[in-house]
């Protein structure tokens, strides 16, 4: 974890050289430092103070600029739609790499000359970002042996943790990469696939809702484990409920393995387990699948279906009669009803 007390001395260090007010972020638009304010401020700064993070408009509105691949200073005009005064953009890059940005606010004093004598703290926030960065790759590989389901895997991790620990599953996305190593103290993260992390207990749902907004998808997290031996265990419960999570809106964004029910089940089997479960309902088409899901959901109510439904209780009625006959099952019969129940699921997971 970087030493948040460097990179404070190092924006105030710029904001007092320049005379304009500084943040610096890392690559997701995330807080780290802010300098004191000079003259005006924008809604910008502000909301980036108060929030910890931009806007999705205000990040794809800079990253416009190619902010991103920018060797150097980006001058970025003001917007008033967007409240955005005018500033200079500083990507924080280290051997070819954007690990972060400085901001700046540039009232027309910050010539090329003045800028270019704040180049050496630039520098040193860069190769900051970047050694926390290769931490965190090297404490990755470390976390991928410790979450094997491999016992011999497992025996050679590199890094020792104490518990309680739970994992978190986080879908990555294709748009952004989050810098992970703004998380707390003490929590391992992996990049990849999705993202593996393995947090203290008591941090885990901190942990799952600061990277699942940082990405913009869905997390699942795992129930927690006294002994870290028994992490992978946390970790591909935390797979399965992130799953669950992407498939079944009443559970996202977030979803927790001890809270899904009978959908654990559901998450634990394999595709042709899944398949063979939803042939069940296939005959069914789209409207007539969600009827039925709604319905059996609703333990058979048929006036909280029709509700949310948005029909007429004869028109419900027709359609439950119509799966019927499709389905060959019979609603009034527990049996057929768990059938087609978990056929519906199923047909979700695939």
């Amino acid at each position: 974890m970087h030493n948040t007390s460097d990179l404070q001395e190092i924006v105030d260090e710029i904001a007092t050289r320049l005379g304009a007010s500084a943040t610096l972020e890392d690559r997701s638009f995330r807080l780290l430092a802010y300098g004191a304010q000079h003259g005006d401020i924008d809604t910008v700064r502000q909301e980036s103070i108060l929030r910890r993070r931009a806007t999705g408009e205000v990040r794809d509105y800079f990253e416009r600029y190619g902010i991103a691949k920018a060797a150097g200073p980006v001058r970025i005009p003001a917007d008033d739609d967007l409240k955005v005064l005018a500033r200079v953009c500083w990507p924080l890059r280290h051997g070819d790499v954007t690990y972060g940005y400085l901001w700046l606010l540039d009232s027309g004093s910050l010539t090329d000359d003045r800028l270019a004598g704040a180049g050496p703290l630039v520098a040193k926030a860069a190769s900051a970002l970047a050694q926390e960065a290769r931490s965190r790759q090297d404490l990755g590989r470390g976390l991928s042996a410790l979450l094997s389901s491999d016992p011999e895997e497992r025996a050679e991790a590199s890094i020792e943790v104490e518990g309680p620990v739970t994992a978190v599953a986080v879908r990555e996305s294709e748009e952004r990469v989050a810098a992970l190593w703004t998380l707390p103290r003490g929590v391992l993260a992996r990049t990849g696939s999705p993202v593996a992390l393995l947090a203290p207990a008591h941090l885990a749902a901190e942990v799952a809702q600061t990277v699942r907004s940082a990405y913009g998808t869905a997390a699942g997290v795992g129930t927690a484990r006294t002994d870290p031996a028994d992490a992978w265990q946390s970790w591909r419960e935390a797979r399965q409920a992130l799953r669950i999570a992407e498939h079944f809106p009443r559970f996202a964004p977030i979803a927790r393995w001890e809270d899904l029910g009978a959908h654990r089940l559901l998450a634990r089997l394999g595709q042709s387990d899944l398949r063979e479960l939803a042939a069940e309902a296939a005959s069914l088409d789209a409207e007539l699948a969600q009827t039925l899901e709604v319905y059996l959901d609703h333990g058979g109510h048929v006036q909280k279906t029709a509700a949310e439904l948005g029909v007429h209780r004869q028109t419900l009625y027709y359609r439950l009669g119509k799966a019927e006959r499709l389905t060959h099952r019979d609603l009034a019969d527990g049996d057929d009803r768990l059938a087609v129940h978990l056929a519906l699921k199923a047909a979700r997971l695939l």
